[in-house]
């Protein structure tokens, strides 16, 4: 038994008839971690949670929480909360009764029940709160109360089901920092679900990328972000601009690859499978990896050029965000269109739509996959930017 662990999935696995929904999922989570499970809709990652938490038995595999195995132990004698996107919050109570209403059932006398609820809403930064009608609180509020009202129960592991995904784009900008912070203090175990790549990334210790209702990769954000292990990962964390082509030559890990729409990039392989010559493949270069520059001159046409991958194209649209701001610029020769970050330094804010521009990136910032590992996963690809 590890004790540094607070809760592990070993080979879980849940059928509904022909329809596997978790395939083979083990996990280890450290005590005290924030850990989120990133995938899109229909991806596995609520029956995942479901199972934790005890409202579906696994057809297979075991669950494992602070050393005991949670098989056959129903929801309400499982050391989990978990909170829902919507809350649940009862109307007819207040703040103090919502949060001791699970003490209330554990018989627990009032004047434990009184103090219990005093010391988590100062943990939650609402000690003035316990009067208050929930439909006082604003929508950051009686998320927190929410929380209050799992963690009074002392819960060795918190579930969050995309708790954020009812809030406004601020508000949920907002609480993600508040999120991360309340866990740190609390220091209990979050298992977050989530389709929003921002919050896995922004929250999380680690995250569990998960496609077709397996883990596709399991790692920091950082590791995420610059060394995905599969062209889904690639495509689904972060934004990325997408090629296809055929391998026409391997050197030490670094592929080079013609594109089916004309023209040459070089990149590394971005995973351990082994490619060969004549392989297809799926190419990913994030929009902040490339150098743009003024440039009326440059080839056309994606291509090698001082060991650099090149470009030159005709600004096609201007998509201005304060610092997330991105041009689209469309390849004449080959039709490619490539969506780049602007520097914030001033130097492109007066770029418009129609000037030519050189873009280059480094052969390392490039990543090939064989294409059957992502022959439908998400990106700026040509027709996905357009």
């Amino acid at each position: 038994m590890n004790n540094q662990l607070d809760l592990e999935c070993r080979r879980l696995v849940k059928s509904f008839g022909k329809f596997t929904a978790v395939d083979n999922v083990s996990l280890e989570i450290p005590k005290g971690s924030f850990f989120s499970i990133l995938g899109p809709s229909g991806c596995g990652k609520t029956t995942l949670l479901r199972m934790l938490a005890g409202f579906i038995e696994p057809s297979a595999g075991d669950i494992v929480i602070k050393g005991q195995s949670m098989l056959g132990v129903p929801p309400n004698k499982r050391p989990v909360n978990m909170v829902f996107q919507h809350l649940a919050l009862f109307p007819m109570m207040n703040v103090a009764e919502n949060i001791a209403y699970g003490l209330k059932r554990r018989k627990l006398p009032q004047a434990e029940i009184d103090k219990k609820v005093a010391d988590v809403l100062e943990r939650v930064s609402l000690p003035d709160a316990g009067s208050k009608d929930v439909t006082q609180l604003s929508g950051g509020q009686r998320q927190r109360i929410a929380i209050a009202r799992s963690l009074v129960l002392e819960p060795a592991v918190l579930l969050l089901d995309e708790p954020l995904g009812a809030l406004d784009l601020k508000l949920r900008e907002h609480m993600k920092v508040e999120l991360k912070q309340l866990q740190h203090e609390v220091g209990t175990t979050f298992v977050y679900i989530t389709h929003d790549q921002s919050e896995a990334l922004v929250m999380s210790d680690n995250v569990a990328v998960m496609n077709e209702g397996r883990f596709e990769q399991v790692g920091s954000p950082q590791d995420l972000y610059y060394n995905p292990k599969t062209a889904f990962v690639a495509g689904f964390v972060g934004d990325s601009n997408r090629w296809s082509g055929r391998v026409d030559s391997i050197d030490k890990g670094q592929a080079l690859v013609s594109l089916d729409d004309g023209g040459v990039i070089a990149g590394i392989t971005g995973n351990e499978k082994v490619l060969a010559a004549g392989d297809k493949v799926e190419l990913f270069v994030r929009p902040e990896a490339i150098i743009i520059e003024r440039d009326s001159s440059a080839q056309t046409g994606a291509h090698l050029e001082n060991g650099q991958n090149t470009l030159s194209g005709i600004v096609e649209n201007l998509l201005f965000d304060g610092a997330n701001s991105r041009a689209q610029v469309r390849d004449q020769q080959t039709g490619h269109q490539v969506t780049v970050s602007l520097p914030q330094t001033g130097a492109f804010s007066d770029l418009k739509s129609g000037e030519q521009l050189r873009l280059s990136w480094g052969v390392d910032k490039a990543r090939a996959y064989g294409s059957q590992t992502g022959a439908s996963q998400p990106g700026l690809g040509k027709e996905q930017a357009a």
